[in-house]
């Protein structure tokens, strides 16, 4: 039967109130309803991105403590930190995989920065660290600006590509520019599908019926259960995802069963 990992990202950037207990509980959750991975931020109390690893390290402790879940940190967002503070997370022995972002991205007004030296940083600590990269790729030319990296850098396969759509300012949530970002997914990777802003699942399923390995869901991306349903827990998001697959036919990854297909060698 074929299997998808599901990844949950908790915390929405406009959370403003950073719990650790209550985020390590709501992953938990998760990962008993079948998420795999979680996607987490360097953040503050207040929700601010920084480079104090405090509160998170609290968080991956707690959930590490109680479940198997793929633990993966951000070396991104909007913020004025540099690429060397933005790579802070590389070197906790407790996240497994990083995302990596290969070109600047407009996310509505704000313009989040990813000069191609600074990529070439991120590249070499991540190889350095043996973490995991899963490359966020927002429009067609972050993909072209990633194979010409995988020609560079020796990356382990398989390189997994996350089709992010739905920012404004980006590539649109439609089917047309889903279909024109998976033909340029080089061969012999993986690719999977974040929907910013979502407030359906109608795209989530087009990926999953052209492929998808992996589905990102959480409040980072949307609380929205349906286009009438607010959400505060992101229990009942993974339990809706769980569900779209089993109706196609699929199953989602437990941990184990992530961690090789993606070859991430974890940190247990």
């Amino acid at each position: 039967m074929d299997k998808v990992m599901i990844s949950v990202a908790p915390v929405a950037s406009t959370d403003k109130n950073i719990v650790p207990n209550k985020i390590a509980e709501d992953v938990l959750r998760c990962w008993k309803a079948g998420a795999a991975m979680v996607h987490l931020h360097v953040r503050d109390a207040q929700g601010n991105l920084t480079t104090d690893m405090g509160l998170l390290e609290k968080t991956l402790r707690l959930i590490r403590k109680d479940s198997d879940i793929i633990i993966e940190v951000s070396t991104g967002g909007v913020s004025n930190l540099t690429i060397q503070e933005r790579c802070i997370p590389l070197y906790s022995d407790l996240v497994e995989a990083c995302s990596l972002n290969v070109g600047s991205t407009n996310l509505g007004k704000a313009v989040y920065c990813n000069p191609l030296d600074d990529v070439e940083y991120c590249i070499r600590e991540l190889l350095k660290m043996k973490k995991t990269p899963e490359v966020e790729v927002f429009e067609i030319g972050h993909i072209y600006a990633m194979k010409e990296f995988m020609e560079q850098y020796d990356f382990s396969d398989p390189i997994l590509f996350s089709i992010v759509l739905g920012h404004k300012g980006e590539a649109p949530a439609t089917p047309q520019a889903l279909a024109a970002m998976i033909q340029m997914i080089p061969p012999g990777t993986l690719w999977g599908i974040t929907h910013a802003n979502r407030r359906d699942f109608s795209i989530i399923a087009a990926a999953l019926g052209l492929g998808a390995s992996t589905v990102r869901i959480g409040f980072e991306d949307s609380h929205y259960l349906d286009a009438r349903t607010i959400v505060d827990s992101n229990v009942p998001l993974v339990e809706k995802t769980v569900r779209l697959l089993r109706a196609m036919d699929k199953e989602p990854m437990s941990p184990a069963e992530a961690r090789k297909h993606f070859n991430i060698s974890g940190n247990e």
